[in-house]
């Protein structure tokens, strides 16, 4: 088979999601799947399915267009706020869209209008960990506008923690979005499908026990797919951490010296040293340890986020990962496999060099 590539074992996934989803029922909470970091791939989609996963999210509306191609009965979800200058496909193509700015509502609303549409929406709330959200105190003014906008329904509130800052989801911001979610539809006399309480990152706090209150929903993407969590990359109970590996070739195997010598500077990928390392090392070092070339670099994967039993990442370029390695076997021309984090993975799916192939 071709290098570098992607193996994908389908029926790992399927019992993934097949796992979630009745952990998860069990305490009231559905699952949208989010394929992002496959590119809503039509296999992966049609197990998740089939498993039971009746909503997809993603954060790119070109995937979403992609999907309904080869399944327009799932139901979709937009992850990433609405461009203004997509409203138009967004509404054409996504079922819901997550958003916070009145601006693009409006927008999304005069489009739906125009295509005689309705469009869920989706009110992000900032919760703490600074990425996307409305602040609490100002989200009534925010759904007192939506509520007037024609063609919008309003599916819930949502909030997201662990990806800009690690701000870890817990009992009590997972109250705040619950009273918040009590408060509106009170105040409103409405009535809410989704109280959206964020990520795989939510999944620890439940499990140890969390009480998800009016949390009726989890956008669920790294725990299908890897079977970790993202906050601490802790393998979940139950789940398989292997379903996706990567495969990469050895170009060169050689013995070398374990530190550079001449001036250093800045690369295309790292920082420049600092004034005490920018001086001229001589090769006076007596040390020496395997230095093998992968064919897959920076353009690829992310290298941090690679791990092979007995192997040292030592840097990568655009076109070659470097490593160390006790093992005998890494000769040129050598296949080893790699597990990935998610930035790795993400990368990867979306590099149009690495092959991707179904196995048994």
């Amino acid at each position: 088979m071709k290098a570098p590539r992607l193996e994908i074992k389908l029926k790992q996934l399927q019992h993934n999601a097949k796992e979630l989803l009745e952990n998860l029922a069990l305490q009231g909470i559905s699952i949208t799947g989010v394929s992002k970091a496959t590119m809503a791939m039509p296999e992966i989609i049609n197990i998740w399915v089939n498993a039971g996963i009746h909503s997809i999210g993603e954060s790119r509306i070109e995937n979403i267009e992609s999907l309904n191609k080869v399944n327009n009965r799932v139901r979709t979800l937009l992850t990433r706020i609405p461009m203004l200058s997509q409203v138009d496909q967004v509404v054409s193509h996504a079922s819901i869209s997550c958003n916070s700015e009145l601006t693009v509502l409006t927008a999304l609303a005069a489009a739906a209008a125009k295509q005689n549409l309705r469009h869920g929406v989706l009110l992000m709330v900032e919760l703490g960990d600074l990425r996307e959200g409305i602040l609490p105190e100002d989200l009534n003014e925010v759904i007192k506008q939506v509520l007037k906008l024609p063609n919008l329904e309003l599916i819930g509130i949502g909030a997201n923690l662990g990806c800009q800052n690690g701000v870890a989801p817990d009992q009590k911001n997972m109250n705040e979005l619950s009273s918040i979610m009590n408060n509106i539809e009170a105040d409103f006399k409405i009535k809410m499908e989704w109280c959206s309480g964020g990520n795989s990152a939510n999944l620890p706090w439940l499990a140890a026990g969390g009480k998800p209150d009016r949390l009726n929903h989890l956008r669920i993407g790294e725990a299908l797919l890897l079977g970790r969590e993202p906050l601490t990359r802790t393998k979940i109970k139950g789940l398989y951490t292997d379903a996706i590996t990567l495969v990469a070739e050895v170009i060169e195997t050689k013995l070398k010296p374990t530190t550079p010598w001449g001036i250093q500077y800045q690369t295309s990928f790292s920082d420049a040293p600092s004034e005490q390392n920018k001086k001229f090392n001589a090769k006076q070092n007596k040390i020496y340890e395997s230095r093998i070339l992968f064919a897959i670099g920076e353009q690829d994967i992310d290298p941090s986020g690679l791990k092979a039993d007995g192997i040292e990442i030592k840097g990568a370029s655009s076109d070659y990962l470097v490593v160390s390695s006790s093992q005998n076997t890494l000769n040129v021309g050598y296949e080893q496999r790699f597990s990935l984090n998610y930035s790795a993975l993400l990368r990867a799916m979306t590099s149009p060099y690495i092959a991707k192939c179904f196995v048994s």
